[in-house]
Parts: C-alpha cells; sequence; structure tokens
C-alpha cells in the first residue's frame, strides 16, 4: 500500500518542497524496513516557495533516506573496537568521558565541532547553542571558517549583527552581478532560492542583465550577458576600482537611505588608490570593463551585487563581502525592492523601534596555540588539530585556553576532509582522550569517536528551516512533520541532541524534556519583561501553558512563531501565526515579497550603517594596497561545486554519482600543453600542506594558470562504513593546503586562489619477469 506525504527537502540551501511516495512495510530482501519507506519524490507543486522544483538531490531523498550503510544503533569503543550499543550504555559512556574532562581540566579541555548539516535540521538549529552554554568553551569551531564567515564578520562591522545578511531581491532586480558564486549548481546559497534558475530566466524575460566574476565558465557563467574571467583571490581590487570610478564619475547615489549611513567620505578616500588602471593587471580584467560595469550598476533602477564561497575563502574575504555591500550601499541598491535587502524570518526577533545597539567585536579571546582572534565566538577550524595535539599552556595569547583541547564532540561535522591539512587533524583525533560524534555514518571523522549517535533518517524527523528562512528571497513559512514514524526504541534527533546536553552538564538520566522546558521558560521570561513584547507584562507559566505541539521541539517552534513578527503574541493578533496555523498549510504560508527594514535591522553603537568600520579602515586595504604588484608564480587553485552533491553528504548515493560529479583536476587546454598532461591522465599535484596525485580533465572552462578540483572527497580511510563512496574515493583537495593561509579578521581558510604546482604524475616502472 502506498501514500504520499510533503516534506521539506533538508539537503540544500534552497528548502524545496517534496511530495514523497510512501511504500507501507517494504521489504527490500534481507529484512523489513521498519514501518515503510520512501520510493519516489518529486516537487511540490503547490509548494508556495520553490512551486514545484526540484532538482536531482532531492529527487534522490528516498535513496539517502534508505541508505543501508546508515547507522541504526549506537556504537561505544570497547578495547578499541567500536560495538553497537543500547542508547543508555551510549549515553552513560558519553557522560562517563566527558565529566572527567571537565572536572579536571575545565570547560575549555573540550572542543565542538558544528558541521554544515546542523542548519539543515531542527535539533541542529535549537540545540547546539544550548549544549555551548551547558559548556562554556571557547573552543568552538564550525563549518562557517571554511565557508561563509567572512560575510558574518563584514555584516556584523556594517550593520552590528552578523546574523544580518542582505540577500539579492531575485524577483525584481534587474542587473545581477553574481561574484564566486554558482548558484545553478550550489541552487544558491546565503540566498534561499528555489529554482535559481527559473529566476535568472524570468530575469532575462524582463529584460535584466547577468553579469558573472567568476574565474571559471561556470553553468551560470555560460548563461551571463557578460563573464569576467577575473584572477581568483583579487575580487576585492575589482570591486575597491569600482567604487573608485562610483565616486570619481559623481555616480555615488546612496538614495533614501543615505540617512543611515555614516564613513562615506572615508571609503572614498580608502579608495582613491584603486584605480581600474592600478587593479587591471592584478585582477587580469581590462579597466574599461571594470568602468563599464560600474556605471551600468549605477545607471540599473534596480541592481544586486551577490558574492559567495569564491569570494569568503580567499586571503581577503572578509573585505571582499564588505565591498560586496559598499557597492550596493552607494549605488543605491541597498535595503529597496530590486537591490539587496535583509528578510524578516517567522522565527526571527518582531521588528523592535530602532535604537544603537551593542555593535560587533572581533577578537574578543583567542586560539592557545597560533593566537587566533575569535570571531562570531568561534575560532578557525583550521587551529583545531593544532589545539589538540599541542601540549602545554601556550605561549599565552589574550584570552586563551590555558591547556589543550583532551576531548571533542562533533556534531554532523567531518572535518577531516573539510578543513585543511586533514591528515594531521586525523592524527590529532586518533589520539584525542574522548570524542563523540553525532553522525548518521561511520566517515572519515566519526571513525575516531569513542561514542557515535546516529540520528534517525530524515523521513523520521520534522522539518523548519530556521537559518534558511533568515536568507529566503521572499518571506514564507513552511513546516512538516515527520513522513514516518520512529522505529521502537529509537530517540528523535532533537531528544538525542537533548540527552547530549544532558550528559554535558552531568545529568545523564534525568528528562531530556528538561532542557525544551528550560529553554522556553527562560525566553518566555525575557519575554515579559520585555515592554515592546506582545507578551509583556503576562505570566511565563501562563504563555507556557498556551503552547502546543507532540514535542518540546514543536513547543519552541509555537512560541518563536507566536512572539516573531507575524505572530498572534499569545492572543494578542487573532490572525497572527502559531504553529497550529501553520499545520493547517501543509503547502506553506506566503507572507510576501521582501521589505524595506533599515534602521530597525541596525545594531551599531551609532545606531547606523558604519560603511566604513575600524578594521577595515586601519588595516585591511593598506594590506590589499600592498598586493597591487603581487603576480602568482605558477597556477592557482579553485574550488567547485556538482549539482549532484553538497561538500562530503552525498558521495554514498548510487543516484548522486557518475556524470559530471568527479574528482578531476581541470586543467585550461594551453596549461595542458605546457606542463605536459593530457586528458584522463594522472597529475602530481602539490601545494602548501602536501601532494596528491589526481586524474586530469583538460577543459577550456577554466581559465588559463587555475586548476579547479571539488572539495568533499578522500573516501579511502580504513575504518569507515561509506561502502558506494568508498568505491570511488577521490581525493581529498584539501590536504593540499596547510592551513596557515587565512583571511585576517575571519580566520577562513584560504581555499579559492590557493598557490599549487602541477605535474605529470611519475609512471610506475613495470614490474619485472
Amino acid at each position: 500500500m502506498s501514500r504520499t506525504a510533503l516534506r521539506i527537502c533538508p539537503l540544500c540551501e534552497a528548502t524545496c518542497g517534496l511530495s514523497v511516495t510512501v511504500e507501507e512495510d517494504v521489504a527490500d530482501g534481507r529484512e523489513l524496513l521498519g514501518q515503510g519507506r520512501i520510493t519516489a519524490a518529486r516537487g511540490d507543486r503547490d509548494d508556495v516557495f520553490s512551486k514545484g522544483f526540484i532538482c536531482p538531490k532531492g529527487a534522490a531523498f528516498g535513496q539517502l533516506d534508505a541508505d543501508p550503510d546508515r547507522l541504526t544503533r549506537p556504537l561505544v569503543r570497547r578495547d578499541g573496537q567500536l560495538r553497537e550499543a543500547g542508547w543508555d550504555e551510549a549515553f552513560a559512556a558519553v557522560q562517563a568521558g566527558l565529566r572527567p574532562v571537565i572536572e579536571e581540566h575545565g570547560a575549555n579541555a573540550v572542543a565542538v565541532v558544528l558541521g554544515n548539516p546542523n542548519v539543515h535540521t531542527v535539533a541542529g538549529a535549537l540545540y547546539p547553542p544550548v549544549l555551548l552554554s551547558t559548556l562554556r568553551t571557547r573552543n568552538v569551531f564550525t563549518a562557517s571558517t571554511v565557508d561563509q564567515m567572512p560575510k558574518h564578520v563584514s555584516s556584523g562591522l556594517l550593520y552590528g549583527d552578523p546574523l544580518a545578511i542582505p540577500v539579492p531581491d531575485l524577483d525584481r532586480t534587474d542587473h545581477l552581478v553574481v561574484i564566486g558564486a554558482n548558484p545553478l549548481d550550489s541552487n544558491g546559497s546565503l540566498c534561499t532560492a528555489p529554482d535559481f534558475p527559473g529566476r535568472l530566466k524570468a530575469l532575462r524575460r524582463r529584460g535584466g542583465r547577468l553579469t558573472v566574476i567568476d574565474p571559471r565558465r561556470t553553468r551560470t557563467a555560460r548563461i551571463a550577458d557578460r563573464h569576467l574571467a577575473i584572477r581568483p583571490g583579487t575580487d576585492a581590487l575589482l570591486l575597491f576600482a569600482m567604487v573608485q570610478v562610483l565616486f570619481e564619475e559623481g555616480l555615488v547615489d546612496p538614495g533614501e537611505r543615505a540617512a543611515h549611513i555614516e564613513g562615506v567620505a572615508d571609503v572614498e578616500r580608502l579608495a582613491a588608490e584603486f584605480t581600474p588602471e592600478a587593479v587591471a593587471p592584478a585582477c587580469e580584467v581590462p579597466a574599461d570593463e571594470i568602468r563599464t560595469l560600474a556605471r551600468e550598476l549605477a545607471a540599473a533602477e534596480r541592481a544586486a551585487v551577490y558574492g559567495r564561497i569564491g569570494a569568503s575563502t580567499v586571503e581577503f574575504g572578509t573585505l571582499t563581502c564588505w565591498l560586496v555591500d559598499v557597492v550596493n550601499i552607494l549605488t543605491g541598491n541597498f535595503d529597496r525592492p530590486g537591490g539587496v535587502m535583509f528578510p524578516l524570518s517567522a522565527t526571527g526577533a518582531a521588528p523592535r523601534p530602532p535604537k544603537p545597539g551593542r555593535g560587533f567585536a572581533l577578537g574578543r579571546w583567542h586560539s592557545r596555540v597560533s593566537g587566533h582572534p575569535e570571531a562570531k565566538s568561534e575560532l578557525p577550524l583550521a587551529a583545531l588539530a593544532e589545539e589538540i595535539d599541542t601540549p602545554g599552556p601556550g605561549p599565552g595569547h589574550p584570552g586563551a585556553p590555558d591547556g589543550p583541547v583532551r576531548a571533542v564532540i562533533a556534531i554532523a561535522a567531518n572535518p577531516v576532509l573539510s578543513a585543511p591539512d586533514g591528515e594531521r587533524l586525523d592524527r590529532a583525533l586518533a589520539g584525542a582522550g574522548f570524542m563523540v560524534s553525532v553522525d548518521p555514518y561511520l566517515n572519515e571523522t566519526s571513525r575516531h569517536a569513542d561514542v557515535v549517535l546516529p540520528p534517525p533518517p530524515p523521513s523520521r524527523s520534522a522539518h523548519y528551516d530556521f537559518a534558511f528562512n533568515a536568507l529566503a528571497v521572499r518571506n514564507q513559512a513552511r513546516y512538516t512533520r515527520a513522513v514516518l514514524p520512529l522505529d521502537e526504541g529509537r530517540p528523535d534527533e532533537c531528544e538525542i541532541h537533548a540527552r547530549l546536553i544532558l550528559c554535558a552538564g552531568g545529568q545523564d538520566g534525568a528528562d531530556p524534556g528538561l532542557v525544551d522546558t528550560m529553554v522556553i521558560d527562560a525566553a518566555l521570561g525575557k519575554a515579559v519583561a520585555d515592554p515592546h513584547s506582545p507578551a509583556h507584562g503576562r505570566q511565563p507559566a501562563e504563555l507556557a501553558a498556551e503552547l502546543t505541539g507532540e514535542s518540546g521541539a514543536e513547543r519552541r517552534l509555537d512560541m518563536m512563531l507566536r512572539l516573531g513578527p507575524y505572530g498572534d503574541g499569545f492572543g494578542a493578533d487573532p490572525d497572527g501565526l502559531t504553529l497550529a496555523r501553520l499545520l493547517e498549510h501543509p503547502h506553506g504560508i506566503d507572507l510576501g515579497p521582501l521589505a524595506p527594514r533599515v534602521p530597525g535591522v541596525l545594531k551599531t553603537r551609532g545606531g547606523t550603517v558604519d560603511l566604513c568600520p575600524e578594521p577595515i579602515r586601519a588595516t585591511e586595504a593598506a594590506r590589499l594596497r600592498a598586493t597591487l604588484d603581487r603576480r602568482p608564480e605558477g597556477l592557482l587553485l579553485v574550488g567547485r561545486r556538482h549539482l549532484r552533491s553538497n561538500n562530503s553528504w552525498m558521495h554514498n548515493l548510487p543516484a548522486l554519482t557518475g556524470g559530471t560529479n568527479r574528482c578531476t583536476v581541470q586543467v585550461h587546454p594551453q596549461d595542458a600543453a605546457r606542463l605536459g598532461l593530457t586528458d584522463g591522465g594522472t597529475a602530481l599535484m602539490k601545494g602548501d600542506g602536501g601532494e596528491l596525485e589526481v586524474p586530469v580533465e583538460v577543459t577550456d572552462a577554466v581559465r588559463p594558470g587555475v586548476v579547479s578540483m571539488p572539495h568533499g572527497w578522500g573516501h579511502d580511510r580504513p575504518g569507515t562504513r561509506m561502502g558506494v563512496a568508498a568505491a570511488d574515493p577521490g581525493r581529498n583537495v584539501n590536504q593540499l593546503n596547510c592551513g596557515t593561509r587565512l583571511d585576517v579578521l575571519s580566520g577562513t581558510a584560504v581555499l579559492n586562489g590557493l598557490p599549487v604546482q602541477l605535474a605529470p604524475a611519475p609512471a610506475i616502472p613495470a614490474a619485472r619477469s
């Protein structure tokens, strides 16, 4: 017997609605697969946001959900071997491993590592912050510092809030400039937009223009009106030159937001030396092309500049992200329809009267070994290995932990593949005193854990996009409950997280629901004391009693919706949003297009946009200026995204293997001929951190002087249980990176524009007969 059910896809940032087919009580030849399985997935045509769009990842949802390599029971290390265990035994082992470390060496002896998949689940969004507040460790590492941290830092400096990230208003813009992004393959990132290809087609239909700045001729670049094949890592130079043109030619016009912007004259002074003629040799983009683009943006009725990972994971990532916003602001395309705008998430804070905030600070503490400053309460992921394997107190950097990391909690994280110098991190994790991993797979990182806690498949979990709705190109709210029930005795992902929090606090055995109750009581206590809250003056217990939901996580969602910008305010607005109302609309509720939010969104100390923040003014512009005469020696490495992949997650699905989803080094024909490389041959590639033998793909999709490899590969280590991935392991490109090249302000690893050397791989001598 089959049925259909709705589900929001959790496999990338597009958050598309799915209609899945469920076969009840289906056997796969070995055993009965619980209480049914998903056998097909298609786009939900009635979804208010995605309107039926689906990509190959979403279509493979059922295969991922039923992957036979997914762990179904906890693993606990006994006598050096990971063995299946019961849930109570596993959590007892977690507490027994963590508490002695904390009690003897302090909270900073525990490192928490959070991976990218956390932002794709309800549990990953709601519970890690509680874990961090329970532990109070300064050793926090996340995927952000190999991804988008520069955007958080630039937003913090500009707007006082690192989470206030303006997104392009795709559906109303006339000229979209894409820098270091390939949304036709990534489906968009820090810009939640189902059917990005369709939105770009609509842009063209209404007479708009698309400009792509990228060293690769990506799928997105192929459909652009203009493609500027820039030299990797020089985006900040090009953007600064555009700013210089805007000032020089009198094209600066911030529009209606001018009264809320400070520092325009300071930016003009910084930009003066970055003329198009000065930057053109370094960028390898003609000066007249730079001038033309600046003029076109200034002349467009509505325009938006959008930068992503290719503009973040570079030497000047924060500076580049800052300049993206500076160009939008100076051309009057900030906080207005068709420009870049701030989404208003249904679970975000309700608007308050504008007032100055506390601002944003960097470097409140530092890492122990290399003294990296924190950013957004995180340390660089590239520093994790040295914090584990370097003994002693360190040289005494301000606020640094006083000893090495002795225990690791990794949640949905595989830094052995995602961080620089995975070989060193691999060894460091093997020598860590204790490690617990929350992960559905025994992968390159979790194989080192003493306890592995596997969450259930996504079909057996509810879904709400807390993070991505705050980055969506249209305001909306959608929630889907679990499609299939949990197997008997198996906790859901939220309970796993809650019990982990209790173990960290030495309370194993307590009711996991206490964690949600604690969070709800604290949030409601704060709300009733806030004179701008609709709950002001009421009793927290009274409000808590009104919350609905089948679980603690649902009650928390209901609370956030009620207190949010569209909420009912616990009865203050009968038509307002609640969990019950959301459940009545299974295809979601459309909350309208993006609307202006300045000055209310600003949290700087001055209550304005700080267009020329001190770290930029004091050091970063001068550091960039010093690179004007720099020329690369040899080749520069950049990454690339595949439509049928998402970091290291999806290499274990047969439906997503093959085709273009291959771990090859792409080389331009001119470079291949010069270096003696052949298509389909093997090359030896060397970088700061090591060398790899990699298969060669000769293609003009990369510009001369640039080579490209995808990351997330390298599934060849023993002790993992990912059969499909191991059959085609690829090579871990991050092993070429020693981890010492970082964006100064954000601590983000330089993954693009990395110098490498390439040569034919040495031939293997034939065996003698």
